[in-house]
């Protein structure tokens, strides 16, 4: 039950930082939550936690808010600078893997303390190269999907009241794309065919619910009348 009450907490906390980190940043502050979130995201995931007897990583949260932030991007200032954040993102993931890489390749001094944290380091950020593929491959096809559906659905429900359908329709298939995609590079061939199903329907649906439940919070950051929708003129 402590799982539950404290992961509704999580989830209000990750919302909440979201909204300030736009409304105190405009644009620049989504694409600095892309960039941290990338990274937290692949952090998190190596921790899992029970719920109602089903496991799942912490990384589903930060993954979730990804989508969402795209799809504001893609909402307010179009196509092109969703797809840039995408890059954006991608490059964080890449650049960090290796810089953090080439950290744990030094030796450490050798009192207890920090070889206590060269290990804690590296368990952290010593990825196996299957899971680093993986992550890069789920996150380079999900988010460019993301974007293309967001704008092909946003043609044909273009009023602002359905921008839940635009957002929804695409994160839904965007994040099943970013599951089915990770899950089998990482998995397939390592465990049970029934287990990766599992692993894949868990994943899939917690990020689903996550999103849906961001719904609210993406009408309510378009609605801030933030620095770049002012005239250049007004920014000055």
């Amino acid at each position: 039950m402590f799982n539950f009450t404290w992961g509704i907490l999580f989830i209000l906390a990750n919302f909440a930082f979201f909204l300030i980190c736009y409304r105190a940043f405009g644009k620049s502050g989504l694409y600095a939550w892309i960039g941290v979130m990338t990274v937290i995201a692949n952090i998190q995931v190596g921790k899992t936690i029970e719920m109602f007897g089903v496991v799942m990583t912490l990384g589903n949260t930060a993954n979730a808010t990804l989508f969402m932030t795209s799809d504001l991007l893609n909402e307010k200032f179009g196509r092109k600078e969703a797809k840039r954040a995408v890059w954006f993102g991608f490059f964080t993931l890449i650049m960090t893997t290796i810089i953090m890489q080439m950290a744990l390749r030094f030796t450490p001094e050798a009192s207890d303390m920090a070889n206590t944290a060269q290990a804690s380091l590296s368990t952290i950020f010593d990825f196996m190269p299957r899971l680093v593929v993986a992550s890069l491959t789920a996150y380079f096809v999900s988010q460019f999907l993301d974007v293309k559906l967001f704008s092909m659905v946003k043609e044909r429900y273009p009023k602002a009241g359905q921008l839940w359908i635009r957002s929804n329709g695409s994160t839904g298939i965007s994040q099943m794309a970013d599951s089915l995609v990770f899950c089998t590079i990482a998995f397939a061939g390592i465990v049970p065919w029934d287990v990766w199903f599992q692993i894949f329907i868990t994943t899939y649906v917690i990020k689903l619910i996550i999103s849906v439940l961001s719904t609210p919070i993406l009408y309510w950051a378009r609605s801030f009348p933030v620095r770049d929708d002012l005239p250049r003129e007004q920014v000055q």
